[in-house]
């Protein structure tokens, strides 16, 4: 539970956290800028930076996750959208590897990916192949994702 204890005011970090619990934005900032940090000293490419890393380089992408897909038309594979405060990064996972983490995929608020970067066309995705979730210091970050199936 985000919520601090009653009397006490809330940091800007909580604030941030509450207004996306409640409505998915927050005109104080985004989520990710408290993890950036931590971020930075994991590698993980912003997603404005994205586009600078060669094709087929292995990265590491995070944020938090704002839709998850796996449409029936996919063959299994299974879509995942990354908002940090800069943008947002598209992720594929294939069949088998969404298998072994799919309680991961399914819930994680924020997720920190490494993968394959391609580049169809100018269109960047990252094939994760590792996963962790990222839980900001204020507490868990209670954002819904538009998850579709």
């Amino acid at each position: 539970d985000p919520r601090p204890a009653p009397g006490r005011p809330l940091d800007v970090a909580e604030q941030i956290l509450a207004d996306y619990a409640a409505t998915g934005a927050s005109s104080l900032g985004h989520p990710m800028e408290h993890l950036r940090g931590e971020m930075r000293r994991k590698r993980v490419i912003r997603s404005d930076r994205l586009h600078r890393e060669p094709a087929n380089r292995r990265v590491r992408v995070g944020g938090v996750v704002i839709c998850r897909q796996r449409p029936g038309t996919a063959k299994g594979f299974f879509f995942v959208t990354l908002e940090d405060e800069f943008g947002t990064v598209n992720v594929i996972v294939r069949p088998k590897r969404f298998e072994r983490h799919h309680r991961l995929l399914r819930s994680a608020p924020v997720l920190m990916v490494e993968g394959k970067l391609q580049n169809e066309q100018g269109v960047l995705n990252v094939l994760g192949d590792r996963f962790e979730s990222v839980a900001p210091q204020a507490g868990p970050v209670q954002v819904r994702s538009h998850d579709f199936h």
